[in-house]
This record gives structure tokens, sequence and C-alpha cells, in this order.
């Protein structure tokens, strides 16, 4: 039953894109069908379509298929005529061979196809006595010539009735109108899309009371007009409006039927073929919405008919949102709502019913199509035009989806990509070898977009910030040495890099507050209402705008067991089980103990392999696998993928720390990457020691910061590197540097061609795409190869600094074969394969010989039969005699034998004569014809070896994967290393190679000591007046105090100093120069840092809360390698309940921990009472007071760290400097003078009273001890174990007092 159809010669294979848009959502109306009888008919010739008023001529016509852009549900073509002759009868089943006539002309008939095992139904137009056969117009247009006699009907006879509006609408014109578009299946039923036909003439009044669904795109088409008389006028607005509309144009001169595709739905048909009169039914013409205003006429329409949105809405399994386990992800579509749907609504809105949370993107020829909510998020956010009509529909052109689909994931928005998977002729073809009706042009979900799951884009391209994508699980406990332990998965799609660890936290999750601030994901995965309350709290205060996927704990967040089976099915690639297939766990035939894990990552089997220390770990894992398996990443991410463990998952012992750890109040209050004023990276230390080119430089090193070293051997080697790349030696650095400027951003353009490699997702073969994909993979790949010679370069470049420097790091670096992989001679076959520079500006490889062993095959084929040609030529001449005798090519005709005119007698008589001209004939040898087609045929397989010669190329280049990595691996050391290297001149004031201390004894703490320290960020530049003090510092080692207790004027530079010890310790740590004359330190394991007034007012947290819980984490964690500061703790209380917490937690620090730190404080008290401690030196920050107007003391700041207390804070001064009027400041003046006066009478006598106790205290006891001693030399046997109990008490409290 099958047939041809002309080809639409390079255009989109969608025959007429603004009629197929637009019927695609016209309304089809299903009727009852007679239940198919198994009988099986003989299978008939289709026939071209005819006309209106069919002619038999065209029984001799070429057959021709109906439009192919059609569905699967067989939608009807309106027939409306004044030849239907009204009349009643039950429809009548004819089976046995019967002859027919012109009786049963203008008869509504129904035919079985046994092959759809359906009934469809249609209209005998004539009759053709020659061949007894009659030409049968089904419903959908389709036209076949049937021998009524040999095949299985049914003849019905349609009422008056039916038929009573159409005429009153209609008059008597006819018209015809055919759908174009693709319709899809069922949503709610499982019965296949051919099933179902019906008459479209019993649901002419549904079909007018929908909206008009008017497809064609903004950019491309004006909107059609709506008015009352049904026509539709297309006007141009760009060029490419002719695209969309010229196969409509084609298929009007072909003969076909135009293909404008009336208004199914309420508003106005347009019809094209023959114009209706304006006579219409009030019910018709009536549009159901008169408003100008397209969001009001949406919202009442989605009132009237999505009602089921809303009003007892359900997911896919039908649960209310009441229900615990209800799915929001997913909508039951109620049948009525399904029954009223046309093929291609039913197709959306099926997509769109299995992913309610998501933005379909839906394929439609050149065209993404966006419908119902999806359109309003397409207006609002892509500045898209809403196109006429009651329905909410907008789009944009193929080549815009890159930066369409980028825009909304950034906005956090899941895109879901539906690609057309089939075209016409592949339709066509389908119809043709099955002799099915259907009509579908296939659709598949292709692609899944998010912020985490981003590859390419403009804003991508313009950031090197990775964007991260973390599941997180839990488990609490209530009696560990944990609170909770948490499995995590950390995935970089665009450079697919995965992080995997699980780890143990405290009440607080201080390190999952710490990977959080580190990272920065924009997206999280997690068990679906598994998390504690604290963690997801954690979550939302540590992130920002992150986007939020709850998974099914599972079935959809894989367990152990069920994330290895789908490891080794992707990697092994059996993929042809589905997951529904898979065996549940309990029923599981596989055993982890068992089986043999040699497939897996290392990283990956080595937690599979720790039982319950690497469960959780493994299930987050499973979890990003299922997610990207749905987002159709995950083969190709594993297959390509780098695996690290997450360097907090094994810090329990202090040996195999290999970094510092910053936790997230470290990162946030020393400013790391963040500026704690507008949240961007100015004024950060990042910013300031960021000189890296390459991208992969930036992200690592922001990993750097985030992790200085530990180890002073992995110190020292760094610094070694750095000091190799300064003096003599940084003129080549800084030309290496200056060559890998041009770059791309290597590592994510390398995940790019991985993937490429890999016909999944959008890149899948079957996908129809329209744009020059390959030219766009082709420079891509060029890139990629110029990008890894210039690296290669680059490095042979700043190889000969080895001759000069010791550095072994640097050495290892630059070593081919060690750090530095030999690609050389891979480099060398890609340049000796094709030309890079032909290549990229023709958009299309010819590989150089020798390159591709199947394309050089077939140029030998070629060239064989050419030089047979040759030899042909060469005999022609030697049997006739003449060497003038010559090839020549007229038109398409090539080796034509060139024969002078006097030798035609001589001319045998096998040979054929294709052309003349004036003294010469010219002809074809039977040899020459039969070299000719083989000659055809070698070159199309030449072609399709050129054809597919990139994908082959760069399946070559992805089996190097490993060392292309290992490049830009090495590189971006390098790139981070020169930064460091260069950042020292970036500092004000000297700087110098911070020297890292060995190991200390136990009972010797470790040592911090720096002379002339600077601020690594600050400058004079951006103080205005003055230059920055520096300062000289020095805490712990066997000749200073292990803590500073700080004091001095508000605004004194008390935080600052604090800051730049803390930054110049890290900026020490990850092997940098330091802003000093000199700097000696002992590695540092962590810094805290409590700074600032800051409340967590969503969680429930005062200001004075959020300060005594960050100190709580500082007690219970800090060790004697720790650095700690302190700012004012104990301010967000009294006096007397913060001096008391302030000397407390200090006392703690000194005495318990016996760490290094920095204690700014107002509480001169505190001064007081630790004066004469030499494990605490006080000093504080210096400035000079005068008197100013009125008496109120003026404070000049001196920043200069000074040894001792200083007296008071001089408050009243910066409330000065901040303009409060001038009597509340003499009032505060006097005020403080009195309070100061008092403080100071009442310490006075309180020393007095003290001492004066303290010497009562001794008499009294002196006595009593005289007294015991007395009483014992008595002799006196009574009591005398008492009074040796009470001697010895008293000895005890004296020498303690």
């Amino acid at each position: 039953m099958a047939s041809s159809r002309k080809r639409s010669s390079g255009r989109s294979p969608l025959v007429n894109q603004k009629s197929q848009i637009t019927s695609f959502f016209s309304k089809v109306a299903g009727s009852p069908t007679p239940t198919p009888s198994p009988s099986i008919a003989k299978q008939a010739q289709v026939i071209p379509k005819s006309n209106t008023n069919p002619n038999p001529s065209f029984l001799n016509g070429s057959p021709t298929t109906p439009s192919p852009v059609q569905s699967k549900l067989k939608n009807p073509l309106f027939i409306i005529g004044q030849n239907v002759s009204p009349s009643h009868c039950l429809p009548t089943s004819v089976t046995a061979e019967k002859s027919y006539g012109n009786d049963v002309v203008a008869k509504r008939v129904r035919v079985y196809w046994p092959l759809d095992k359906a009934w469809y139904e249609g209209c005998v137009k004539m009759y053709d006595k020659g061949s007894g056969k009659h030409l049968i117009q089904y419903d959908d247009a389709e036209e076949e010539l049937l021998d009524l006699g040999k095949e299985k009907v049914e003849w019905i006879e349609e009422s008056a009735k039916k038929f009573k509006r159409l005429r009153k609408g209609l008059g008597i014109k006819q018209v015809v109108v055919e759908e174009d578009e693709d319709d899809l299946g069922d949503v709610n039923s499982g019965d296949g899309g051919s099933h179902g036909k019906t008459s479209r003439d019993e649901d002419w009044g549904k079909n007018m009371e929908k909206e008009e669904s008017d497809c064609e795109h903004h950019m491309d088409l004006e909107d059609e007009d709506d008015d009352g008389d049904g026509k539709g006028v297309v006007k141009s607005r760009r060029s490419e409006s002719r695209k969309r509309k010229g196969s409509s144009e084609e298929k009007v001169a072909s003969g076909k039927k135009s293909k404008n595709s009336g208004d199914a739905n309420t508003g106005p048909l347009k019809l094209s073929v023959v114009e209706p009169s304006k006579n219409r039914d009030n019910e018709i013409s009536k549009a159901p919405n008169s408003s100008n205003d397209p969001l009001e006429r949406f919202r009442i329409r989605e009132a009237e008919k999505l009602r089921f949105l809303e009003v007892g809405r359900r997911d896919a399994k039908r649960r209310l949102p009441t229900d615990v386990d209800y799915d929001a992800r997913t909508l039951y579509l109620p049948p009525d709502f399904v029954r009223s749907l046309s093929g291609g609504q039913r197709q959306w809105w099926e997509f769109k019913s299995k992913h309610m949370d998501k933005v379909l993107f839906f394929k439609m020829g050149k065209f993404y199509e966006l419908f119902e909510m999806d359109a309003h998020i397409g207006a609002k956010e892509l500045d898209l035009q809403y196109m006429k009509g009651e329905q909410p529909h907008c789009g944009f052109p193929e080549k815009n989806f890159s930066m369409n689909v980028e825009k909304l994931a950034r906005k956090g928005y899941r895109v879901l990509v539906v690609e057309q998977t089939e075209t016409p002729e592949q339709l066509e073809l389908r119809r043709k070898e099955k002799g099915s009706k259907d009509k579908v042009v296939k659709r598949e979900v292709c692609a899944v977009v998010t912020r985490g799951t981003l590859t390419e884009g403009e804003l991508l391209s313009g950031n090197p910030d990775a964007s991260y994508m973390m599941a997180l699980t839990e488990i609490c406990y209530s009696n560990q040495n944990f609170e909770r332990v948490f499995g995590v998965c950390v995935v970089d799609v665009a450079t697919s890099r995965f992080i995997l660890g699980q780890f143990g936290d405290d009440a607080e999750c201080s390190s999952l507050c710490s990977l959080l601030s580190e990272l920065k994901p924009v997206e999280i995965i997690k068990p679906a209402k598994s998390l504690s309350s604290d963690t997801e709290r954690i979550i939302s205060r540590h992130t920002r705008n992150i986007l939020v996927n709850e998974l099914v704990p599972v079935s959809e967040f894989w367990d152990v067991e069920r994330t290895v089976i789908e490891v080794k099915a992707a990697l092994k690639g059996i993929n042809d089980q589905s997951s529904s297939k898979l065996p549940s766990k309990a029923g599981l035939i596989y055993n982890i103990e068992q089986e043999d894990l040699s497939f897996l990552p290392d990283i990956l089997s080595h937690l599979v392999n720790k039982g319950e220390d690497g469960s959780l770990a493994v299930s987050a894992f499973g979890a990003t696998l299922y997610y990207l398996k749905q987002a159709f990443l995950h083969e190709t991410l594993l297959r390509f993928a780098k695996f690290e463990s997450l360097p907090c998952s094994e810090f329990s012992d202090l040996a195999k720390r290999p970094y510092m750890i910053l936790n997230a109040s470290a990162l946030e209050n020393l400013d790391i990457f963040e500026n704690s004023g507008t949240g961007d990276s100015s004024g950060t230390l990042y910013a300031q020691i960021n000189h890296c080119v390459t991208a992969s430089g930036k992200r690592l090193l922001k990993s750097w910061l985030a992790r200085p070293l530990f180890h002073v051997k992995s110190i020292k080697d760094r610094q070694d590197a750095v000091a190799a790349l300064q003096g003599t030696n940084q003129t080549m650095a800084l030309e290496f540097r200056n060559m890998l400027s041009r770059l791309p951003d290597m590592e994510r353009l390398l995940t790019r061609m991985f993937s490429c490699s890999e016909a999944n997702g959008r890149n899948a073969n079957k996908v129809v795409l329209y744009e020059d994909a390959a030219k766009k993979q082709l420079q891509e790949f060029i890139s990629a190869l110029r990008g890894c010679d210039l690296m290669a370069k680059a490095c042979s470049s700043l190889n000969v600094i080895l001759q000069t420097v010791e550095s072994e790091k640097l050495r290892y670096l630059l070593t081919n074969g060690e750090g530095l992989p030999d690609i050389s001679s891979i480099l060398q076959h890609f340049k000796n394969a094709f030309d890079w520079v032909e290549a990229n500006n023709s958009g299309r490889i010819i590989p150089h010989e020798g390159a591709d062993m199947n394309y050089d095959c077939a140029c030998k084929k070629v060239k064989d039969i050419e030089s047979s040609l040759k030899k042909e030529l060469k005999e022609q001449r030697k049997v006739l005699g003449d060497a003038s005798i010559k090839y020549v090519t007229v038109g398409k005709e090539a080796y034509l034998l060139e024969v002078p005119e006097h030798l035609r007698g001589s001319i045998p008589q096998a040979y054929e004569l294709r052309s003349s001209k004036k003294g010469f004939y010219r002809y074809w040898t039977p040899n020459i014809k039969k070299l000719l087609v083989d000659l055809s045929q070698t070159q199309s397989e030449k072609e399709s070896k050129l054809r597919s010669i990139l994908q082959r190329l760069i399946g070559q280049f992805c089996e190097h994967h490993t060392k292309w990595r290992q490049l830009v691996s090495t590189i971006a050391e390098l790139d981070v290393l020169i930064s460091l290297a260069i950042a020292r001149d970036f500092y004000e004031g000297p700087t110098c190679r911070p020297v890292i201390l060995g190991s200390t004894s136990a009972s010797e703490v470790p040592l911090l000591s720096a002379k002339g320290l600077g601020h690594p960020i600050l400058r004079s530049d951006s103080l205005g007046k003055g230059s920055f003090v520096s300062n000289n510092i020095s805490i712990g080692g066997s000749d200073h105090a292990q803590f500073i207790l700080l004091t001095g004027p508000n605004m004194g530079g008390k935080s600052t100093l604090l800051r730049q010890v803390c930054l110049a310790t890290i900026l020490a740590q990850i092997g940098a120069d330091v802003p000093a004359e000199s700097f000696e330190l002992s590695p540092v394991d962590r810094i805290f840092v409590r700074m600032g007034a800051k409340d967590r007012i969503m969680a429930g947290q005062s200001t004075f809360l959020t300060e005594l819980s960050e100190t709580a984490l500082m007690l219970s964690s800090a060790t004697r390698y720790s650095l700690v500061a302190l700012d004012e703790l104990g301010r967000g209380t009294s006096t007397s309940d913060g001096q008391a917490i302030a000397e407390a937690v200090l006392e703690h620090f000194v005495n318990k921990v016996q760490c290094r730190g920095m204690f700014s404080t107002h509480y001169h008290r505190l001064a007081v009472d630790y004066e004469k401690d030499s494990k605490v030196s006080l000093c504080h920050m210096a400035c000079k007071v005068g008197v100013g107007s009125e008496g109120v003391e003026e404070v000049t700041f001196l920043y200069r760290l000074t040894p001792g207390a200083c007296p008071k804070s001089y408050g009243v001064n910066v409330a000065r400097l901040a303009g409060l009027p001038e009597h509340v400041l003499q009032k505060a003046a006097a005020k403080s003078s009195e309070m100061e006066a008092l403080y100071n009478k009442q310490r006075k006598k309180g020393c007095v009273e003290r001492k004066e106790s303290e010497r009562s205290t001794h008499a009294v006891l002196a006595a009593i001890l005289n007294s015991i001693n007395a009483l014992m030399k008595s002799q006196d046997s009574t009591g005398i174990s008492d009074l040796i109990r009470h001697r010895h008490e008293a000895a005890r409290f004296l020498l303690e007092n």
C-alpha cells in the first residue's frame, strides 16, 4: 500500500511547515470503530490523491503517498459538499465477493485493513470500468483503487441530521482542509495510533469550538488574520519565512491541495482551496473570548479547558497532592480531555504529563515550539512573542537552540528537548514497507538540560567556574563519635569530573558547610523526604538559588547493589535490558562479595569494598548516574570520567591529612572567593593572586586556595617550583603564559569532543537536525587539535629552564613520558591526515593519502576504474586507427568517445551513439558503459567514506583521551605556578619566601612569626590617604606566647591584623610568597575565624547564638596545630555574661588546646586577668589621643601593633567620625568618664578588700596549722587521725593561695 512522493529539494522534510504546525494542534476527533475482523484482505495499490472533482486520468499517474507529516491516529479529511444524500440506514458488512458499479459512487464506506487490524472510513469517489475498481478517498485524504468485491467493507449512509448544520454554515461550496502534522498515539490508553478512524464531519461542531492554534513563528511570519471570513493571509517578515511556507507552495504547484490547515479549535476555520461562504452558523462564528489581551484569553481558556490542573489534580498514578507519595513531576490526564485532543496535542501532552517539572522544547521542522504553560515561560524569560490564537504558543528557530536552552537553564528551569527522529522520507519508506496507515513522524526525548548538565553555551564559555552538581545522602546516629554521616558525589558535567566521598560530621554539619561553601553547587540531588531538617537548613543557608531534585529512594536514588549493576551495564554496553526489567533488591542473585569488581573505577571499587563505610558515597553516585541517565549523559561521562576522592573523606588521622581545612566561616570572613559586600570576586584573595590565562588553571587555583597544603615536603616542593619561575626564568615563563592566552577552555572542549564520539542524545544519528552540525563539530575538532599542538609547543619552549633549576616538580611536569605525555607522534598523525586550515575554511575534511584506510581503498577503486577507462581509450584509438580520438564530457554524460566523422563507417554496431557535433560523433562502447556504472558506484562509496571521515578521526582522537587530559592537567598546574610566581609583583612592599618549619616536640607550641607583614590585598591606592602600615608579629614557639590578647581603639585595625595574618598563612601553605620581610611558619591544620556580627534569622538563630555556635565548633575541633582568630567574642549579650564567656573560651584555648591564636576584645578586664600569664601576650593597636572641641577626645589611629594593653576603646571618637550630633557626643563623653571613674574606684576598693581578706585568711590558717602541730607534739592520741587530715588540708590551701 505504499507509494512515492515528490522530494522536498533540500528544504525541511516537513512538507508544509506553516500548515503542519497549525494543524498539528488541530482537533481530530475519534469515534467508535467496529471490531476488526481477523480476516485478511489483499493489499491494494495507492494512487495519487485527486482533486475534489476526480478525473479518471489520475489512474495513469505515478503513485503518490499522502503527506508524510501525519499521525498514527488517522486524521480525517473535511469533506463538506452539496452531493451528500441525506439518508439513514444501518451499516451493512460485506465479506463475500460481489460486483459493484456506479451505484455505490458517492457513498460512505468502511474498509478493513488487516495489517493495521483496523477499519478506516472514506467515500467512493468514482468507478473505473476498465479495471473494475473503485476509487476510495479516505477521510485522511488518502486515495486508493480497490476491488470492493474482494475487500471486507461496510456501507454507511449518513443521516441528514448530521449534515444539517454543516450545510447551514457553509452553504453549497465544497471545502477541503487536510491536516498535515504527525499525530502520535493516545496518552492514557495503550491503543496504537492507527486505531479509531472516524469522519471529521461527525465532530465538526467540536472542532469549530476549539481554539485557534496558529503556530507561525513570530521571528519568521506575520500572524494570520483572525477575521470572521476565515481567510488566512501570511505575510513575510524575514527571508526565513519563505522557508517555512515554501513547501506549501510546492504542493500547490504539484497539483495537490493546499495544506493551509483549518483552525480545528475555537475561532474561524482557515481554508485555502475553496473559500467558504460568510453565512456561518452563529455558533461557529462566535469566538469564545473577544478580549484583545492574550493573557486574559489564555486565563479564561485554561480555567475552562484545563481545570484538572488545579481542581482535583492527580499524578500519573492518580494520587492526590495530599498523598504522601504524590509525584508532582507527573500528571494524570482525564479521559474526556484526552478524547478531545487532536493526535498532535496528545503527543505533546504525553510528553508533558510525564515531565510537568520541565519546559518542553518541542521540535517541529526547523523550529522548537513551546505550548500551553511552557509558552508563558518562553514569553517571559526568552522574550518570545505569543502566536495568535486562544492556545498559548511561541517558538524559535533551531539555530537559537543553544542560546535559549542556556538562558532557561541559568534561570533555574529544567528543559526537556523533544527531537524529531524521523524524516518524512523515512516515514514514507516505513509506510511502504509495512503497508500501514501510520502517519507518525517519530519524536523522542533526547536531552534534559539544567544548570548542572550544561555543556556548552556563550555564558558557559565566558565563565571558567565549574558548575557542580551534588548528590547527597545521610545517616544520623545518636551514640556514635559522629552525629551524622554523609555520602557525597559531586560531578562537573562540562569536564566529566566526579568527586566521591563519605565522611562523618558534627551536629553543626561543619564539614558539609565547608564543602558547600567551597564548591557552590548549582544543583542538588537528594533522596525525597530523607534528609534531616538540620541538613536541609544547611543546604539552604550555604547555597544560592540552587536547583533541588528529589529522587525516590531505591528506585531512583539507587542503593549500592543497583548502582553496581547499572555501572556494569553502562561500562560494558549492556543497555538492551531496561531498568524495569532489572531484578528487585530482594530478588537479586547478584552478590558484591562474589562479583569481580575490576570493571569499576578504582575509587568506586574502593568504596564498594569498604562496605558501610562507603555505601552512602556509592549510593550518592548511583543517584547521580540515574539523573545523568535521564539526561542521556551517563554513558559518555562514564567512559571518559575522571574520578577523584573527596578531600575531607578520611581526615580522622592527622598524619593522613594532606590539606589545611578552611571551614565555611573562614572562607566567608576572610573573603577568599567572594567579598562580603557585593558577593563577587573583587577584593578577594583569589582575585589578588589569579593571574592564570587558562580556564583550567583558574579552576585549579580555586581548589588550591580552598585546600592549602599541610605536609612540609609538599609545600617546599611547590615553593621550589614557584621560585624557579622567578628571576632570570621569569621571561620564559611569561612567554609560555602568552602562548597559552590564546587557548580555549581545553578541558571542556575535550569533553565535548569525547561526547561527540558517542552517538546518543542530540548527537544520535536518528535525530533530524537542519543546522550544519557537522561543520560546527569539525571546527571544534580542529580547535582541539590546534590547542593540543599549542600546549605541546608551549611546554617545549619552557623546557629549557630545566637546565638551570633544581625543582623536582617542574622537572616532572616538563619531562616527556612523566608529567608531560608524549604526544608528538599522535599530533603528527593528525597533521598528516588532512589540511587543518583548508578543512576549517571549507567545513569538510579531504584526508591525505594514508590517513584513512577505508577512504584510501575507495579512492583506489576509483583510480583503478579511471585507469581502465584510459586503457579503453588507447585500445579504441588502436582499433579505429586514429590517435585523435578522445574523451569528452557533454552535460552530465562523461567519458564520451569523440570520433571523427570519417570513421563513422568503422564504428562497431555495439557502440551506442550518444550525441554529435559538426565533424564528430560521440559514443559509449559496451565496456565504457560498464565501467561508468562501476565508477558511479565507487564514487558514491568514496563520498560515503568522506562523509564519515570526521567521526572516524574523532574516534581516533578519543582513543588517546588519557594523554590529552594529562596534557591539560600539566598545563593548568604550570599556569597556576606561574600565576603564583608573578603574584608577588602585585603586592605592596617587600615580599619573601616563607620558611616552613618541620614538626615540633610535643611540649613546644608551633610557631608563626612575621616581620614587616603587609596585607596581601589592601594597597595604598585603595586606601586613599597614606599607606598600609606593616607589623611584626610572633605567636608560639619557645620564645613567644601562644596567644595574643589584642585591645585597642575602635577602628584601630584589630580585625585587619587578624585577617592579614590568616591570609598570609594561607598564601604560605599554597606555596606562594607573602608580603613580608620574613615569615616563618609551622604548618597550620585548620584556620578558625569568628568575626563580625550576623544572624541567621531564617534558621531561628540570633546574632549571639550564631556567634557562639561558631565558637563551639572551634572549641570542639581545634588542635595544637590550629590557628584561631576571635574578634570581639561575647559582645552580643550583657557585659558580665559576655566577658565571662570570652574569658572561659580564652582559657580553654590557652590551657587545654594550646594552639596559636589571636583574641581581640574590648573587655579590658581580660587584660588585667592575663597580665602575668606567660602564655598570653598583651598587645594593642597604637593610637594618639588628643582633646577636641568641647572636651571630646580625638583619636589618631597609628595601626601599629604595640606591646601592652590599651586603657580604653575610645568609642566616642568613632561616634564623632560617624557624624553623631555634638550635644550627643558631649553627653556620651561625660557619661563615659563617669562610668570609668566608678569602675576604677570599685576596682581599687575590690583590690584592697581582696588583699586584706587574703592576709586575714592566711593568718587564721597559719594559726590553725601551728595549733595542730602543737597538739601532735603533745602525743595525745585522741583524734590524732583527724588532726593529721586537717593539717594536710591547711597546708595545701596555703600553697595554692
